[in-house]
């Protein structure tokens, strides 16, 4: 799997990256979310939990997907804007799996 980064904008009143990628999967079926956030943390060598994959999306009859992300400047800012929806998205399933069960255990 390929990444690359088509552009990245800096929003200084939201403290975080505005990134745009696209992503070669050839030799396999569209990646996880959690995938691509891994991806782009060692590309941007930042830390994991600054990066958040808002889509992915693979283009019709191809093996590329685009997509955008938010990489932040501090994981507190990153809580305080993300819907928690988007935050659930991108952890892997074992650890979405265990949130699922505590919030709706009952």
């Amino acid at each position: 799997m390929e990444l690359k980064i088509i552009s990245e904008n800096y929003n200084p009143l939201l403290k975080r990256k505005e990134i745009k990628f696209e992503v070669n999967h050839t030799h396999s079926g569209t990646p996880k979310r959690y995938e691509v956030r891994k991806l782009l943390a060692e590309k941007l060598k930042v830390d994991e939990n600054l990066v958040y994959v808002k889509k992915v999306v693979t283009k019709t009859g191809t093996m590329i997907g685009v997509g955008t992300a938010n990489v932040y400047d501090t994981v507190e800012q990153a809580k305080l804007i993300e819907p928690e929806y988007i935050i659930l998205r991108n952890q892997p399933p074992k650890e979405t799996e265990k949130t699922e069960e505590e919030s709706g255990g009952e």
